[in-house]
Protein backbone atom coordinates (compact mmCIF):
# COMPACT_ATOMS: atom_id res chain seq x y z
CA UNK A 1 0.00 0.00 0.00
CA UNK A 2 1.43 3.47 -0.96
CA UNK A 3 2.01 6.30 1.57
CA UNK A 4 -0.89 8.71 -0.34
CA UNK A 5 -3.46 5.63 0.22
CA UNK A 6 -2.78 5.00 3.82
CA UNK A 7 -2.72 9.14 4.51
CA UNK A 8 -6.16 8.70 2.86
CA UNK A 9 -7.13 5.51 4.56
CA UNK A 10 -6.22 6.74 8.21
CA UNK A 11 -7.82 10.70 7.71
CA UNK A 12 -11.49 8.81 6.66
CA UNK A 13 -10.72 7.05 10.16
CA UNK A 14 -9.79 10.01 11.63
CA UNK A 15 -12.88 12.08 10.53
CA UNK A 16 -15.18 8.76 11.53
CA UNK A 17 -13.43 9.09 15.23
CA UNK A 18 -13.66 12.82 15.66
CA UNK A 19 -17.69 12.63 14.24
CA UNK A 20 -18.43 9.94 16.60
CA UNK A 21 -16.40 11.95 19.20
CA UNK A 22 -18.39 15.05 19.08
CA UNK A 23 -21.50 13.21 18.56
CA UNK A 24 -21.78 10.52 20.77
CA UNK A 25 -25.55 10.47 20.57
CA UNK A 26 -26.20 10.37 17.27
CA UNK A 27 -27.98 6.47 16.80
CA UNK A 28 -30.40 8.14 19.30
CA UNK A 29 -30.77 11.39 17.83
CA UNK A 30 -30.28 12.90 21.12
CA UNK A 31 -28.77 16.03 21.16
CA UNK A 32 -26.57 17.76 24.26
CA UNK A 33 -26.46 21.12 24.77
CA UNK A 34 -25.45 23.55 27.24
CA UNK A 35 -27.28 26.85 28.28
CA UNK A 36 -25.52 30.29 27.66
CA UNK A 37 -28.60 32.43 27.91
CA UNK A 38 -32.25 32.19 29.16
CA UNK A 39 -34.95 34.52 28.64
CA UNK A 40 -38.20 33.94 30.45
CA UNK A 41 -41.91 34.70 29.42
CA UNK A 42 -45.20 33.99 30.72
CA UNK A 43 -45.79 30.32 28.68
CA UNK A 44 -42.36 29.36 27.83
CA UNK A 45 -38.49 29.86 29.04
CA UNK A 46 -36.17 30.27 25.77
CA UNK A 47 -32.47 28.78 26.07
CA UNK A 48 -29.73 29.85 24.28
CA UNK A 49 -27.48 26.77 23.50
CA UNK A 50 -24.46 25.69 22.88
CA UNK A 51 -24.28 21.93 21.02
CA UNK A 52 -21.61 19.64 20.86
CA UNK A 53 -20.59 20.65 17.34
CA UNK A 54 -19.89 24.04 18.77
CA UNK A 55 -23.04 25.48 17.03
CA UNK A 56 -25.29 28.17 18.73
CA UNK A 57 -29.24 28.01 18.93
CA UNK A 58 -32.35 29.16 20.33
CA UNK A 59 -34.52 26.64 21.68
CA UNK A 60 -37.95 27.32 23.72
CA UNK A 61 -40.00 25.32 25.95
CA UNK A 62 -42.57 25.67 28.65
CA UNK A 63 -42.18 27.54 31.39
CA UNK A 64 -39.07 26.04 33.53
CA UNK A 65 -36.08 27.20 35.82
CA UNK A 66 -33.15 26.85 34.26
CA UNK A 67 -29.70 28.40 34.35
CA UNK A 68 -26.48 29.81 32.99
CA UNK A 69 -23.60 26.54 32.49
CA UNK A 70 -26.75 23.47 32.64
CA UNK A 71 -26.38 20.25 30.31
CA UNK A 72 -29.74 18.94 28.72
CA UNK A 73 -30.69 17.18 26.09
CA UNK A 74 -32.86 17.24 23.39
CA UNK A 75 -34.28 15.15 20.36
CA UNK A 76 -36.56 16.71 17.45
CA UNK A 77 -39.20 19.67 18.16
CA UNK A 78 -40.79 22.01 15.55
CA UNK A 79 -38.36 24.57 13.79
CA UNK A 80 -39.82 27.98 13.45
CA UNK A 81 -38.26 30.26 11.58
CA UNK A 82 -38.17 34.59 11.77
CA UNK A 83 -40.34 33.61 14.99
CA UNK A 84 -41.46 37.19 16.54
CA UNK A 85 -42.00 37.00 20.09
CA UNK A 86 -44.78 39.68 21.20
CA UNK A 87 -43.61 39.67 24.53
CA UNK A 88 -39.58 39.92 24.20
CA UNK A 89 -40.19 42.57 21.24
CA UNK A 90 -38.22 40.69 19.44
CA UNK A 91 -37.63 38.06 16.10
CA UNK A 92 -35.38 34.87 16.15
CA UNK A 93 -33.96 33.87 12.92
CA UNK A 94 -34.80 30.27 14.00
CA UNK A 95 -36.45 29.00 17.44
CA UNK A 96 -36.99 25.13 18.25
CA UNK A 97 -39.95 24.77 20.13
CA UNK A 98 -39.73 21.55 22.21
CA UNK A 99 -42.62 19.47 24.49
CA UNK A 100 -39.56 18.71 27.21
CA UNK A 101 -35.95 19.10 27.45
CA UNK A 102 -34.03 16.65 30.10
CA UNK A 103 -31.42 17.20 32.48
CA UNK A 104 -28.02 15.28 31.91
CA UNK A 105 -28.80 13.79 35.30
CA UNK A 106 -30.75 11.51 33.88
CA UNK A 107 -29.28 10.46 30.85
CA UNK A 108 -27.52 6.82 30.56
CA UNK A 109 -23.82 8.50 29.39
CA UNK A 110 -23.31 5.25 27.92
CA UNK A 111 -26.37 4.64 25.74
CA UNK A 112 -27.21 8.28 25.06
CA UNK A 113 -30.88 7.10 26.64
CA UNK A 114 -32.91 8.88 28.73
CA UNK A 115 -33.41 6.53 31.83
CA UNK A 116 -37.43 5.21 31.55
CA UNK A 117 -37.22 5.19 35.49
CA UNK A 118 -36.40 8.77 36.07
CA UNK A 119 -38.48 11.33 35.73
CA UNK A 120 -38.94 13.91 32.62
CA UNK A 121 -40.67 17.01 32.47
CA UNK A 122 -43.75 17.03 31.06
CA UNK A 123 -45.59 19.56 28.98
CA UNK A 124 -48.18 21.87 29.10
CA UNK A 125 -47.99 22.70 25.41
CA UNK A 126 -51.58 22.94 24.00
CA UNK A 127 -52.26 20.73 20.72
CA UNK A 128 -54.20 22.01 18.25
CA UNK A 129 -57.59 21.47 17.68
CA UNK A 130 -60.69 23.09 16.03
CA UNK A 131 -63.14 21.71 18.76
CA UNK A 132 -64.92 24.63 20.73
CA UNK A 133 -62.63 25.44 23.59
CA UNK A 134 -63.79 26.40 27.25
CA UNK A 135 -62.62 30.00 27.43
CA UNK A 136 -63.04 32.81 29.98
CA UNK A 137 -61.00 35.58 27.57
CA UNK A 138 -61.86 39.41 28.52
CA UNK A 139 -62.29 41.43 25.32
CA UNK A 140 -60.15 43.86 24.51
CA UNK A 141 -60.58 47.81 24.38
CA UNK A 142 -62.44 49.05 21.66
CA UNK A 143 -62.75 45.63 20.24
CA UNK A 144 -65.05 42.92 19.16
CA UNK A 145 -66.31 39.30 20.28
CA UNK A 146 -66.17 36.41 18.16
CA UNK A 147 -69.89 35.61 18.92
CA UNK A 148 -70.87 39.32 18.33
CA UNK A 149 -68.86 39.29 15.23
CA UNK A 150 -70.94 35.97 13.55
CA UNK A 151 -73.97 37.48 14.69
CA UNK A 152 -74.16 40.73 13.26
CA UNK A 153 -71.03 39.72 10.52
CA UNK A 154 -72.84 42.40 7.72
CA UNK A 155 -72.16 45.10 10.09
CA UNK A 156 -68.43 44.40 10.38
CA UNK A 157 -67.66 43.96 6.64
CA UNK A 158 -64.79 45.43 5.41
CA UNK A 159 -64.27 46.95 8.19
CA UNK A 160 -60.94 46.81 10.81
CA UNK A 161 -61.74 45.49 14.27
CA UNK A 162 -59.14 44.25 16.78
CA UNK A 163 -60.44 40.54 18.77
CA UNK A 164 -58.58 38.99 21.60
CA UNK A 165 -58.32 35.20 21.46
CA UNK A 166 -56.38 31.88 22.05
CA UNK A 167 -54.73 30.57 18.66
CA UNK A 168 -56.13 26.93 18.40
CA UNK A 169 -54.65 25.98 15.63
CA UNK A 170 -51.60 27.82 12.88
CA UNK A 171 -50.91 26.27 9.76
CA UNK A 172 -47.81 28.43 8.07
CA UNK A 173 -46.87 29.24 4.15
CA UNK A 174 -50.19 28.55 2.55
CA UNK A 175 -50.85 30.38 -0.23
CA UNK A 176 -48.60 32.94 1.03
CA UNK A 177 -50.15 33.24 4.24
CA UNK A 178 -49.90 31.99 7.77
CA UNK A 179 -53.63 30.53 8.75
CA UNK A 180 -54.66 30.59 12.13
CA UNK A 181 -58.17 29.03 13.99
CA UNK A 182 -59.02 31.49 17.04
CA UNK A 183 -61.26 31.45 19.89
CA UNK A 184 -62.23 33.59 22.38
CA UNK A 185 -65.04 31.29 23.90
CA UNK A 186 -67.80 33.21 22.50
CA UNK A 187 -70.38 32.01 19.89
CA UNK A 188 -73.65 32.03 18.03
CA UNK A 189 -75.31 29.65 16.17
CA UNK A 190 -72.91 27.10 17.17
CA UNK A 191 -70.05 29.21 14.97
CA UNK A 192 -67.30 30.04 17.12
CA UNK A 193 -64.32 29.29 15.09
CA UNK A 194 -63.14 32.80 13.26
CA UNK A 195 -60.88 32.23 10.78
CA UNK A 196 -57.71 34.39 10.97
CA UNK A 197 -54.68 35.22 7.90
CA UNK A 198 -51.37 36.88 8.85
CA UNK A 199 -47.66 36.82 7.89
CA UNK A 200 -46.58 36.53 11.59
CA UNK A 201 -45.83 32.91 13.33
CA UNK A 202 -48.09 32.30 16.51
CA UNK A 203 -48.07 29.29 18.66
CA UNK A 204 -51.04 27.47 19.47
CA UNK A 205 -52.12 28.30 23.07
CA UNK A 206 -51.07 31.99 22.31
CA UNK A 207 -53.32 34.90 23.63
CA UNK A 208 -52.94 37.24 21.60
CA UNK A 209 -55.25 40.47 19.99
CA UNK A 210 -55.54 40.58 16.32
CA UNK A 211 -55.98 43.32 14.37
CA UNK A 212 -57.28 42.91 10.85
CA UNK A 213 -60.09 43.61 8.06
CA UNK A 214 -63.30 41.52 8.21
CA UNK A 215 -63.92 39.48 4.62
CA UNK A 216 -67.59 37.96 3.73
CA UNK A 217 -67.77 34.93 1.77
CA UNK A 218 -64.33 34.96 0.98
CA UNK A 219 -63.22 32.23 -2.09
CA UNK A 220 -59.82 31.31 -2.25
CA UNK A 221 -60.11 28.49 -4.67
CA UNK A 222 -59.05 24.63 -3.35
CA UNK A 223 -61.88 24.38 -0.83
CA UNK A 224 -60.77 27.68 1.05
CA UNK A 225 -64.17 29.12 1.47
CA UNK A 226 -65.37 31.18 4.86
CA UNK A 227 -68.46 33.45 5.77
CA UNK A 228 -66.61 35.28 7.76
CA UNK A 229 -62.80 35.70 7.72
CA UNK A 230 -60.05 38.64 9.18
CA UNK A 231 -57.45 38.82 6.80
CA UNK A 232 -54.18 40.97 6.87
CA UNK A 233 -54.13 40.39 10.96
CA UNK A 234 -51.31 41.81 12.64
CA UNK A 235 -50.34 40.74 16.60
CA UNK A 236 -51.44 44.53 18.46
CA UNK A 237 -50.23 44.77 22.18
Amino acid sequence: MNSSKKIFIIGLFLIGFMGIAQNPHAETGLKKVIVKEVLQVSSYTYLYVLEEDDSVKWLAVPTMDAKLGETYYYKGGMEMPDFNSAELNRTFDTVIFLGSITSADIIDPEKGMVDPNAEVAETNTKQPTLDKLELKIEGVEGGTRIGELFENKQNYAEKRIKIKGEVTKFSSGIMGKNWVHFQDGTSFEGAYDLMVTCQENVLVGDIIVFEGVIALDKDFGAGYFYKVIMEDATNVK
